[in-house]
């Protein structure tokens, strides 16, 4: 506000003196010149009336001499009058129509708003600062969960994209610098409401300067960053970032685990997929032979450490490896792998997998095909930088395309979402491929060929009604009552319980006889069938009475004389009757 103000001020302040000077001179000599009334006597104008008459002959309304006709000098004072003052509004309205028109002016009234718009939330947002290809898959992954999201990005043309955006919530957004304290505090750092601040921009050392802001003016908010750097990161940790995500590091430790456990990555993938998206294809990258890998920047570091570590055989492709660094303990082949010399001396002929991963699109789309040509039996791994390539690497027909983006939004968003996912990836580590694929089969059986729903139930007021009351009365219920079928209880709902949390305590698959208490937290994945019925149950007493004793006892005195009325007429014990 105060810098809409400075601005009006400023560039109208002599457009204003202008007229304040003009009015004054003009109404002091319309009370001073003397005029003659009807009988020939002289009168002089009180203040009051000059004014008034000057204003509405100033702009040029006009509505005649008052009160009386005008002398030849009033009438003189009044001409001269008319013309200055007529200079004097064009003069103030041009520079009024010029100050509409200026950026600054026009940035600072967005500001305006964008603020008092913040100030107006009452339910919890997400700020999220940069707006590119991870930040915009974040907040369309936000706004479809039905939460709320608060954009920050330093280019105009990104914000204007946003607002064309078909979003399911709307998403207040400032063209600003993260890297300033008062934008940041203009998009609701410390608002009450503000749940988490992630920093997503293409710069290490904005991302870092955002982590530090928040966490300097805001101690207690989750601060999420992206970091491409390991130095970076490791600045960004030693001040509490709660969480930093590398994606070459993040697709590096995938890649290892497809290959040592298939059956593991498929789930993952299943249980952070987006709802209603095809069910992925299982992936079987080979465990044993020869890989190639071109690129050794950050990318192909990562890939060589997780990969190594899995004990396969690896040769690096680079060109400058002088720029990037030579690999330690693995053999080098100079050359960007575009042209099929080079990739025959890496021993593209007997490899079995190969990993592309410049920062350049077009060499990495001839490397897979040359490679391709050589070899039609590689699995091949390649690195997307760009999205707007995505329909050629569709069509280059890579086993994997690894976009950064993608990863940095699609773990953000789970995390979200759904931080109880997140914790169920780390438990379920321990567990063998079997047991693995094993929950997928099930899964496959409840949700055929679509993405399940994945999400978290709190046993509480606002999250679990019904169960609420039951338990804080002394009541009882199980997992597997719960997961009853409101409309036929003798089915078990599409639902598979993945986890239960306790305080401290986590059970993954928890049993259905496992009692549930006041303030348990459980990860479900399911149909939306499954899951609008399990809320009817959760929210309800009459669906829940159902589910646990078989029938809803009436409720109202109308419906209850009915009931006694009727002729099968009895008792129907309630759930807190059983109890």
């Amino acid at each position: 506000m105060d810098n809409v103000a400075f601005l009006i001020f400023r560039r109208m302040r002599a457009p204003l003196i202008v007229l304040i000077a003009i009015y004054a001179v003009g109404v002091m000599g319309l009370v001073l010149i003397p005029g003659q009334d009807a009988e020939g006597n002289l009168w002089h104008m009180d203040f009051f009336h000059a004014f008034y008459f000057f204003s509405y002959t100033a702009t040029t309304i006009g509505f005649g001499e008052i009160p009386y006709a005008f002398s030849d000098a009033q009438r003189l004072w009044v001409t001269l009058g008319i013309y200055l003052s007529v200079v004097a509004w064009f003069y103030s309205i041009g520079t009024l129509i010029a100050l509409l028109q200026d950026k600054t002016f026009q940035n600072s009234l967005a500001e305006l708003r964008f603020a008092r718009r913040i100030r107006r939330m009452r339910e919890p947002f997400y700020l999220v600062c940069g707006y590119g290809e991870t930040g915009g898959a974040l907040v369309h992954a936000i706004t479809e969960g039905n939460r709320h999201a608060v954009v920050i990005d330093l280019r105009q043309e990104r914000v204007d994209l946003l607002q064309l955006e078909n979003l399911r919530e709307y998403v207040p957004a400032l063209c600003g610098d993260a890297r300033r304290p008062r934008h940041l505090l203009e998009a609701g750092l410390k608002h009450p409401q503000c749940a988490a601040v992630v920093a997503l921009t293409d710069v290490n050392e904005t991302n870092l300067k955002i982590a530090i802001a928040a966490k300097l003016m805001h101690p207690e908010v989750k601060v999420i960053c992206r970091a491409d750097s390991h130095e970076v990161e490791a600045n960004m940790a030693s001040f509490g970032t709660n969480y930093i995500y590398d994606p070459f590091d993040i697709f590096g430790a995938y890649l290892a685990m497809a290959v040592a456990a298939p059956g593991l990555t498929l789930l993952r993938d299943w249980l952070s997929g987006q709802q209603g998206d095809p069910l992925k294809e299982p992936l079987f990258p080979p465990a044993r032979g020869l890989w190639i890998l071109c690129g050794y920047g950050r990318f192909g570091k990562a890939i060589a450490t997780n990969l190594s570590a899995r004990g396969l055989s690896l040769v690096v492709v680079e060109a400058a490896p002088e720029r990037t660094g030579y690999p330690e303990a693995l053999p080098l082949v100079l050359g960007w792998g575009t042209e099929a010399r080079t990739l025959e001396e890496a021993g593209v002929r007997q490899a079995v997998g190969l990993v592309v991963g410049t920062h350049d699109d077009a060499n990495n789309l001839s490397i897979v095909m040359t490679a391709r040509a050589l070899n039609p039996d590689l699995f091949i791994v390649v690195r997307e930088n760009h999205l707007d390539n995505e329909v050629l690497f569709q069509a280059v027909g890579a086993d994997i395309v690894m976009h950064p983006s993608s990863i940095i939004a699609e773990r953000i968003r789970v995390l979200l979402v759904t931080p109880l996912l997140t914790e169920f990836e780390q438990l379920v580590q321990g567990y063998d491929d079997a047991w693995c694929c094993q929950l997928v089969s099930r899964m496959v059986a409840m949700v055929q060929d679509q993405v399940p729903a994945v999400w978290e139930v709190q046993i509480d007021e606002e999250g679990a009604h019904a169960v609420y009351i039951l338990i804080a009365q002394g009541g009882a219920l199980t997992l597997g009552d719960l997961l009853r079928d409101p409309r036929d209880r003798e089915r078990p709902l599409p639902i598979i319980p993945l986890l239960l949390t306790r305080g401290e305590a986590r059970e993954v698959l928890p049993d259905g006889d496992r009692p549930l208490r006041l303030g348990d937290r459980l990860l479900l994945c399911g149909c939306n069938l499954g899951r609008s019925r399990l809320t009817w149950t959760l929210q309800n007493l009459h669906a829940l009475d159902y589910v646990l004793v078989g029938a809803s006892p009436p409720e109202g005195l109308i419906w209850r004389w009915l009931f006694r009325r009727g002729p099968a007429t009895r008792t129907l014990p309630s759930a807190m009757d059983r109890c």
